[in-house]
């Protein structure tokens, strides 16, 4: 690895140490449907958007809700000392991307076959706090 990279690497991972974040990789629902989710509490504070999630029937609601318990728990980890309810917690991130895809072969009419992609999906999720977001700017 050459200088300019190992410096870029080395200051990213200084930054990494302030965010509190949490990562869900190879989750099996397809991006799509947990793309709905996502868009849904982006931005939201993080007690409404875990009411949000708790009476939301879609299955996807349910592990995003875990994933958002993680965070804050990471959050909290990190900001000892600090208590969640008087630092304003808001979801500042929500990225869905897709992960790896199962191939599977359905049986088609006529000696044909049909190729099915079951998808699934990497979530990461980055908690802050608009105390601190509004003194930094």
């Amino acid at each position: 690895m050459g200088a300019r990279k190992r410096i870029k690497a080395d200051a990213m991972k200084e930054a990494r140490k302030n965010v509190a974040f949490a990562k869900l990789n190879n989750c099996p629902t397809s991006p799509r449907k947990m793309r709905l989710i996502a868009d849904l509490i982006r931005g939201m504070n993080a007690d409404r958007a875990l009411a949000e999630l708790k009476l939301n029937p879609k299955e996807a609601s349910s592990r995003m809700e875990k994933l958002l318990l993680s965070a804050l728990a990471n959050w909290e980890s990190k900001n000892e000392g600090k208590r969640m309810d008087e630092s304003n917690l808001y979801i500042s991130e929500v990225k869905v991307d897709g992960g790896r895809m199962l191939k599977r072969v359905q049986p088609a009419p006529q000696g044909r076959a049909h190729r099915i992609r079951k998808r699934s999906n990497h979530v990461t999720l980055v908690v802050d706090s608009r105390i601190t977001s509004e003194v930094k700017q």
